[in-house]
């Protein structure tokens, strides 16, 4: 694993690690493959998702093969393996707990004499959500994009998957939607699937909203849909992962946790930044020796994790390393040094913070609760993770008495007057 000095990297090697995601995803040939993708789905339906299906996913279905069926859901739960269904709930009710914890309550309360305001929480009216399958099996998209929608209350909810290489789709998925009361599930390919959701077909129903993380061709067609109208959550494109550790870190949890993100794929991220060499030599090493115990395909995915966009960062002093952590905005970020807590302090942006050695990424992935569904490609810094604020909008509520109108009435006709509203003033003076 390569080892760097942060302050004698390149121009063009900051460029590479920092601009990874969203480099991909503006592409103008993905731009411009997703409009294209947009563009047949709305005036080719259902068609176009079969072909796109055959084409790059290299299943040939009919129509009646779209949407799943309510008999292949139900028998989903028989084909489990032992102990994944008692996880999947676990997962559900420790995320259901962090989202009502999350979600907030209406209010309406009298700030001055005569003068009310408040706020009403709604949800959105329907969302689209994929859930990826090319790299892997991830009922666990499910749980973190789901369940926060669930709470709420979101009340039409769309699931698109591709299908497996047999036609049928992934049984946990399946199971992990139906736990939480979701079984308007369709198979097709994602590009076109995401473009159904958002302009319609005559199987998939459109939707007002967009999530699920994918490769750079599924974020950039949701990212295209905002031109009609739709609204895109979060860019959950490639994953990447940051350890900020000391010289105090154990270089086995430093090196596991490495690889945890980086076996996702060829363009995910993985890197260590930290002031201490020792620190850097020793996870080198670990590192090589927790490669060679993964499986081949899960091996080449984590070395270009670790070569071309991550690697091993040291820095000239912590701080250093912590403006540098900020500037790259991860998407996961462990924090393995003496004080976590007084580390979280001088971190500004992140979708995920997790604090010390004994809360590895993995169990932010699967098992605690908070979201795992995080921004990537620096969005960290505009955006966060999905939670059930994702789905909530908001309606400002005011109310006047008397009192009130007679408080407000010289703003409005200040104002009113200086802008040239004349009936603004109107309403107040005459009423």
């Amino acid at each position: 694993m390569e080892i760097l000095r942060l302050s004698a990297l390149s121009a063009e090697r900051r460029r590479q690690i920092l601009e990874r995601a969203g480099e991909a995803v503006f592409a103008p040939a993905v731009r411009r493959a997703a409009r294209e993708a947009l563009e047949a789905v709305r005036s080719g339906g259902d068609q176009v998702l079969l072909d796109y299906t055959a084409r790059f996913d290299g299943a040939a279905m009919d129509r009646s093969r779209l949407r799943v069926s309510d008999a292949e859901i139900d028998a989903a739960y028989g084909l489990l393996p032992a102990g994944l269904l008692d996880a999947l709930q676990a997962a559900i009710a420790r995320a259901r707990r962090y989202n009502e914890r999350l979600r907030p309550a209406d209010w309406l309360q009298e700030m001055e004499p005569g003068v009310t305001v408040g706020v009403k929480y709604t949800p959105l009216a329907s969302l689209g959500v994929y859930i990826p399958s090319g790299k892997g099996r991830f009922p666990s998209t499910a749980v973190t994009i789901l369940t926060p929608a669930v709470v709420a209350g979101v009340p039409e909810i769309r699931v698109v998957l591709p299908p497996r290489a047999d036609g049928s789709a992934d049984p946990a998925v399946l199971a992990a939607c139906d736990l939480l009361g979701v079984r308007e599930i369709f198979r097709c390919n994602g590009v076109a699937g995401v473009a159904a959701l958002a302009l319609g077909s005559e199987t998939i129903p459109a939707v007002t909203a967009l999530a699920g993380p994918g490769n750079p061709y599924v974020a950039a067609v949701q990212l295209e849909a905002q031109a009609y109208g739709l609204r895109t959550l979060a860019l959950l494109g490639p994953t990447e992962a940051v350890v900020l550790a000391d010289d105090a870190a154990d270089p086995r949890r430093v090196a596991l946790d490495l690889i945890n993100e980086a076996e996702h794929g060829t363009d995910s991220a993985a890197l260590l930044l930290t002031d201490s060499d020792r620190l850097a030599r020793e996870v080198a090493l670990l590192v090589d020796e927790y490669l060679r115990r993964l499986p081949d395909d899960r091996r080449v995915f984590a070395e270009s994790a670790l070569s071309r966009y991550g690697g091993i960062l040291v820095a000239d002093s912590f701080d250093q390393a912590v403006a540098f952590v900020n500037a790259y905005a991860p998407e996961h970020l462990l924090l393995a040094t003496r004080r976590p807590e007084e580390t979280l302090a001088r971190i500004v942006h992140a979708g995920e913070i997790l604090l010390g050695q004994h809360t590895p990424f993995a169990a932010g992935n699967y098992a605690i609760g908070v979201p795992a569904a995080l921004p990537t490609g620096r969005s960290a810094r505009v955006s966060s993770g999905i939670t059930v604020l994702s789905f909530l909008k908001t309606s400002s509520v005011a109310a006047l008495d008397e009192r009130g109108l007679a408080a407000v009435r010289p703003v409005v006709e200040a104002l009113g007057a200086y802008e040239g509203f004349p009936a603004h003033v109107m309403a107040v003076t005459d009423r």
